[in-house]
């Protein structure tokens, strides 16, 4: 899977993209999405979680695909991190991964020790 964050004012999300699919709705936990330079940014002081961008979701050929200087984001159903685990190995929060872009002066590192995540939902 390709991933892309779109800017919501360019396009129209009512209509369904020629290949693939639109996500919204989902929080980002650990840090922000900065749209100036679109890629990861560090977290406002005090703020947990922010509105993520819409992410277009596209299948394509893996040679096709360069996920460039990005960093590998988990989605969760919830952020509470722990779940039954599953016959795949893997907790039954997990949903998948999602290359997000990040700025050159990170590293994949950097935002696994903020414990970067994206959430289908908060927990009350």
């Amino acid at each position: 899977m390709d991933f892309q964050v779109l800017d919501e004012s360019k396009i129209d999300a009512k209509k369904a993209p020629e290949d693939g699919v639109y996500i919204f709705g989902l929080f980002v936990e650990g840090c922000r999405w900065d749209e100036r330079k679109e890629a990861l940014d560090e977290s406002a002081p005090k703020v947990l979680y922010t509105d993520m961008k819409m992410i277009h979701i596209q299948p394509k050929n893996k040679s096709e695909i360069d996920y460039g200087h990005s960093y590998c984001c988990p989605v969760y159903k919830q952020a509470r991190r722990s779940g039954t685990l599953s016959t795949t190995g893997h907790s039954t929060n997990y949903v998948l991964d999602i290359y997000l872009p990040m700025q050159k002066k990170h590293s994949h590192k950097h935002w696994i020790k903020r414990g970067v995540a994206l959430l289908t939902m908060l927990s009350d």
